[in-house]
């Protein structure tokens, strides 16, 4: 969730706009550094000494929105705070939905060099809100239902920024070819799971689907 941090005054052109990034990154860092921050449950299927997990995750409600665009910073930027608005309240009941981990995003590349890529951002919905998620008022963002689905996760620290992703997403493709696993090239997904303020022993993953 490091995006975070580049989102307060990037493109502030006044002190309201300002204003109201500061805000939001106040509320964000209370959020994320509460007890009991949900994650969607999964099973540990096996390990593959320190290249990579297997976990089948449960189906599951998630709040999404899909941008398209060259690079993915900006995207999860743009998505970051389309979803954050939702949770806040941006939604038909106008309910505060609590904040969870990971922000996923998954990335579907377009079919050439110069092709706009396809980011779909994402919060888990709480456990509270499974069954029956507040409908989102921005046209943009939309309640998306994961069906149960397996995924090669390969964990990495520090402050996940594109390059970074896209090193660690070879380096598991690299890694499931060396043990001949089948898996889908495409798409990727990108999973944040701290807060901006949190400086060490951060946890970002990457994930390829069965």
């Amino acid at each position: 969730m490091d995006v975070i941090l580049s989102l307060v005054l990037v493109n502030s052109s006044d002190w309201r706009e300002a204003t109201s990034g500061l805000k939001m990154l106040k509320t964000i860092g209370q959020a994320l550094f509460s007890t009991g921050l949900q994650y969607p449950k999964h099973s540990n299927l096996e390990s593959k000494g320190e290249d990579y997990e297997v976990r089948t995750y449960e189906v599951t409600n998630w709040v999404s929105t899909t941008l398209t665009g060259m690079e993915l910073d900006p995207a999860m930027n743009a998505g970051f705070r389309r979803l954050f608005k939702y949770i806040q309240g941006e939604n038909e009941r106008k309910e505060k939905v609590e904040m969870t981990a990971p922000v996923t995003c998954r990335v579907e590349p377009g079919a050439g060099p110069a092709c706009e890529t396809t980011f779909t951002v994402s919060f888990f919905i709480p456990e509270q809100n499974q069954a029956d998620p507040p409908k989102p008022t921005n046209p943009e963002v939309f309640i998306e239902n994961r069906p149960e689905f397996t995924a090669f996760v390969r964990t990495y620290g520090g402050f996940s920024r594109e390059q970074t992703v896209r090193e660690e997403h070879l380096k598991l493709a690299e890694s499931l070819r060396r043990d001949g696993v089948p898996f889908r090239e495409e798409p990727y997904y990108r999973a944040g799971y701290d807060s901006p303020f949190k400086l060490t022993n951060r946890r970002n993953e990457v994930w390829l689907l069965q």
